[in-house]
């Protein structure tokens, strides 16, 4: 994952692999049986970090806002602790596969369509407890969420700036709706 996370998916090869691991390729190759096996292994292990890292985080927290934030704050903080030194392992892998048809592409796109979809869920529901005003474009504000989590991991990774996470924090807090809150909440219960 951390060769990818780095040199890409398809930087990953069976040789290269063997290498790093000071194994055969047929060995390697008997324990994955194709590069495309190795790489759908290789982002299911990633699904596997982002859940512990992030969506983990969030779980026991009260559904809605609450979660919501919850979710934002672990999703900042992954990126701000560099679990993976490529930044985001989703972003690049989605950067790298999104005009590539196949099982790769489907399994990035499967993995980012159920955490967005959790986003919505719990936005939804912010909305019905009037946490967030009715009117809430839930999609809209996924989308906008998402992008700034992109562009924080741009930040971190091209322009190695610091300061990104707490504008990021900033961003979401004006996103969700309740800057004061939202924003004492967002830095007060950072992840370590």
């Amino acid at each position: 994952m951390r060769l990818a996370s780095s040199e890409g998916l398809e930087g990953l090869t069976i040789g290269r692999l063997a290498t790093v691991l000071n194994m055969s390729k047929s060995g390697v190759l008997g324990h994955f049986g194709s590069k495309e096996d190795l790489q759908l292994a290789v982002v299911d292990a990633a699904a596997d970090i982002f859940t512990k890292e992030v969506a983990d985080k969030a779980r026991g927290v009260d559904p809605g806002l609450p979660k919501l934030l919850a979710m934002c704050r672990a999703w900042v903080s992954y990126l701000e602790r560099r679990v993976f030194p490529g930044g985001c392992f989703f972003t690049a892998a989605a950067s790298e596969f999104d005009d590539r048809p196949g099982r790769v592409r489907n399994a990035v796109a499967g993995l980012t369509t159920v955490w967005n979809r959790d986003l919505y869920r719990q936005t939804r529901t912010a909305m019905a407890a009037g946490d967030l005003p009715s009117d809430t474009d839930a999609d809209q504000l996924v989308f906008e969420v998402t992008g700034v989590v992109l562009a924080l991991n741009n930040a971190l990774q091209l322009h190695r700036d610091t300061t990104a996470p707490t504008r990021a924090r900033r961003a979401l807090s004006r996103l969700i709706g309740h800057p004061i809150t939202a924003l004492t909440l967002l830095l007060s219960l950072r992840v370590a």
